[in-house]
């Protein structure tokens, strides 16, 4: 099996990419100060999926790094790659506190880099935001579109984490994936393992689930105002799992010594033409040191008002929801174009939105029934 380490590996995204991780042959090593998840979440994996060895670290600290690098390498040998998740989250907290976001996110970003060129890791896989494209002027959004200032601090810590990775892919040996989300959502199927945030939920999805189980008085929807067919805001959505899946496929884009004729044989079956500035960049991706993007969704965008249309209708239950006024940092609409992962990674969303909400009301089936 191929060792890699996870930061934050007990958050939401980090733990059903490592249950994909081992599925698919690799030993996933956490790294977790799990200030924003929880050691249950590692329990779960361990009991029903693998073993997922974890070391309490922080991030942000080259020494705590180092020291959980060295103790991981002595056990279990070579370092093939890391997946870097470690980071806070929320929208809202980083417009009201943001150096936190830029001393969590950058902070271990710049540690993380760090260490991996003092232990020869050459392989990451970066996990970014669609927060990073700002508003954008057209719609949907590719590789391509232009970076616009970030609408709130934790956008534009993502933004100084890709150049960061940018110009240390040119400083050194460096191979690197960049993922940019749309908007994560749902649970694994199972209903075992899912979003666990730690007080009031960020994120429209588990703060809709417990709304619908009588946890929370309301959902409030910020703005019905904006220049969408309904008036909430649009966004992309995409299943955990489906996210999950695409880090694995990253990983193995980084490690595949026969990345560009696997690509152009995908590229021939779809019957589609092959761009020669593509195999440019898929040589430089095999042969040297780069920073390859890709935008995760489904290609489609969803307002607010019909993910919660989704959940009734999935769930049966009638959502006590009201409309707020528009929270800062908040755009307007903003989903993403597919078509770069699908060819270079070999990765489609198979999970829609229905299957996501679904998926996140069992989840919170789950943790209601352990009270």
């Amino acid at each position: 099996m191929k060792n890699v380490i996870v930061t934050g590996g007990a958050g939401y995204i980090g733990t059903h990419t490592c249950i994909e991780l081992l599925n698919n042959g690799y030993q996933p090593i956490i790294f977790d100060n799990f200030c924003n998840s929880s050691k249950r979440n590692i329990d779960t994996l361990n009991e029903h999926f693998g073993n997922v060895p974890y070391y309490d670290v922080d991030c942000r600290y080259e020494w705590k790094v180092d020291n959980a690098l060295n103790r991981a390498i002595n056990k279990f040998g070579k370092i093939s790659g890391v997946l870097h998740f470690a980071a806070y989250k929320s929208v809202g907290k980083s417009v009201k506190n943001p150096l936190d976001y830029y001393d969590n996110n950058v902070g271990s970003m710049q540690t993380m880099l760090r260490c991996m060129k003092k232990f020869g890791i050459e392989n990451l896989v970066f996990s970014s935001s669609c927060t990073v494209y700002g508003q954008p002027d057209k719609l949907p959004v590719s590789e391509d579109t232009p970076l616009k200032p970030a609408e709130a601090p934790y956008g534009r810590s993502k933004q100084i984490c890709e150049d960061m990775i940018n110009d240390c892919v040119k400083a050194h040996q460096l191979r690197a994936v960049t993922l940019r989300y749309f908007n994560p959502i749902g649970a694994h199927p199972s209903g075992l393992i899912g979003e666990l945030p730690l007080g009031d939920p960020e994120n429209a999805v588990p703060y809709i689930t417990q709304v619908a189980s009588g946890l929370r008085q309301e959902f409030v929807v910020f703005g019905n105002d904006y220049d969408t067919r309904d008036g909430t805001c649009i966004r992309g959505y995409v299943h955990v799992v489906d996210i999950a899946e695409a880090h694995v496929k990253a990983m193995n884009l980084l490690l595949n010594k026969n990345l560009v004729s696997n690509v152009f044989e995908s590229i021939r079956e779809e019957g589609s033409e092959v761009d020669d500035a593509w195999l440019t960049s898929l040589k430089q991706t095999e042969n040297e040191s780069s920073n390859q993007v890709f935008n995760l969704g489904t290609g489609d965008g969803f307002s607010v008002l019909e993910i919660i249309n989704a959940f009734e209708k999935e769930s049966g239950v009638k959502l006590n929801y009201r409309i707020g006024p528009r929270r800062s940092g908040d755009v307007s609409a903003i989903y993403a174009n597919v078509t770069k992962a699908k060819r270079w990674l070999g990765w489609t969303a198979k999970l829609n939105v229905n299957d996501a909400v679904r998926d996140a009301w069992r989840w919170q089936q789950t943790l209601n029934s352990e009270k």
